[in-house]
């Protein structure tokens, strides 16, 4: 838990991040025009604010930095005395975010 003042619970595709004004966070891709995540809850100084089920009106500015590569996982079937062998893999890409504003 983030353990400043001033921070917001967003969810972004399904996810939720705490987060807090200058932070950079990373999440699944995403493309600028679906960059729409909902504020869950918003502590501004002593003001805790709790959204049933998200809050209105929140102006959260976010910016998109830019796109990694994550880690290989390697996927590997296997069946005995069959010789039946697979080996897939799968690389997530992931946006990296930056919160400029926390409204």
């Amino acid at each position: 838990m983030i353990k400043q003042k001033d921070f917001a619970v967003i969810r972004i595709n399904g996810n939720q991040h705490a987060v807090s004004e200058g932070q950079e966070i990373l999440v699944d891709r995403i493309s600028a025009k679906d960059l729409n995540p909902d504020v869950l809850l918003m502590v501004k100084e002593e003001k805790i604010s709790i959204g049933k089920p998200i809050l209105k009106n929140i102006n959260l500015k976010l910016k998109i930095i830019g796109e990694e590569k994550g880690r290989k996982i390697d996927i590997l079937k296997y069946k005995a005395k069959s010789r039946y062998r697979r080996r897939l893999g799968f690389r997530p890409i992931y946006s990296r975010l930056k919160i400029e504003r926390l409204g």
